[in-house]
């Protein structure tokens, strides 16, 4: 394995490369075999990113929906066979009546979504008819699909879809009677450790946190994604957490701190296939060859934010790189594994 030094100046090669600007943070084992920081958190202030520093990270916190869903799986309130109609007190003319837990946590309920990827590309314009500073809720989403007719039955594919871990937030509220953001915080945030984690406002940041920037690269300017996105984070998307925190996060779940064994080995099984090599668990990505599994990973995108973070079982390897802009983490990614993986 390559020394720390090495992989270090590889990883600034790349860095500034691709003008990355986020946190690179290694552990293999117990050794930190790299903790970067790299950009700036503010640019009107030049307040620089540091490892500190709390960052977005879009979808990369659907896993902690899946895991505060399991978590009321095994505390008895659900099952993974529940009906949404049976646990969720919410009318949905158009809605398959067999929606179960599992083909929400899986994406393959068949429900509409808020935003689909096969009918729009810029998640922007989503926010002009519902402007994002009225998004205060979990409920507020409803209008965006509550409505519409199903994509296709239950279980048929995989489609990915915000729009069903917002109903999984919805289902854990109403379960615990607590609030999805609450019940994250203490549940996982505080039970892993990840004490500069939480769901912040857009418009309320904590200290030493990045502001999210969208760079018109053509034009030569950016902006911050203040109005590009909901005002507060949720069950699908919008966590803020630190490099260190969701490091944390990885070994409490790995470590069977969150859920149980059995529940835990569950949220982690390829449940669908997607494509190639990649299939999906509860809130989760992995990649298989020869029937095992090689690499877990969670990513994030949204106007302002990217996020990648991996896990290698057969090595021991984690990998977790926030940013501040909208891409890096998956080039980074890829140079961090061709060092010090074997097979890349």
């Amino acid at each position: 394995m390559k020394e720390n030094s090495e992989l270090n100046h590889i990883i600034t090669n790349e860095v500034e490369t691709i003008d990355f600007s986020g946190v690179v943070y290694v552990k293999q084992d117990e050794n930190i075999i790299s903790n970067l920081a790299f950009g700036y958190a503010d640019r009107v202030e030049k307040r620089k990113n540091n490892l500190h520093t709390r960052f977005g990270i879009a979808s990369g916190c659907k896993l902690f929906t899946a895991i505060g869903i399991s978590k009321l799986i095994e505390d008895g309130l659900l099952n993974y066979d529940t009906y949404l109609v049976d646990c969720l007190d919410i009318h949905f003319p158009n809605f398959d009546k067999e929606i179960t837990i599992h083909h929400l946590l899986t994406h393959t309920s068949g429900i509409p979504d808020y935003f689909d990827e096969e009918k729009m590309s810029d998640y922007e314009d989503l926010w002009k008819d519902y402007p994002v500073y009225q998004i205060n809720s979990l409920k507020d989403f409803l209008p965006l699909f509550q409505k519409e007719p199903m994509k296709f039955k239950p279980g048929h594919r995989f489609h990915y879809n915000n729009a069903g871990y917002i109903l999984l937030g919805l289902i854990l509220e109403e379960q615990t009677g607590r609030s999805f953001n609450e019940y994250i915080e203490s549940e996982i945030f505080r039970k892993s450790h990840m004490m500069d984690s939480g769901y912040f406002a857009l418009d309320q940041l904590p200290e030493n946190t990045a502001i999210g920037y969208i760079d018109d690269h053509e034009e030569n300017t950016w902006r911050t994604n203040i109005y590009s996105i909901p005002k507060k984070g949720g069950s699908d998307g919008g966590a803020f957490t630190t490099a260190a925190d969701m490091m944390k996060l990885w070994e409490s779940l790995f470590n069977f701190k969150l859920l149980n064994e059995e529940t835990t080995k569950r949220l982690l099984r390829p449940h669908v296939h997607v494509n190639g090599e990649i299939s999906y668990g509860y809130g989760i990505w992995m990649n298989q060859r020869n029937n095992q599994i090689y690499k877990y990973h969670v990513m994030g995108y949204d106007p302002g934010v990217s996020f990648r973070a991996s896990v290698y079982p057969k090595s021991n390897l984690k990998i977790v790189i926030p940013s501040n802009i909208e891409s890096g983490p998956f080039e980074v990614t890829k140079v961090i594994e061709g060092v010090l993986l074997k097979e890349s």
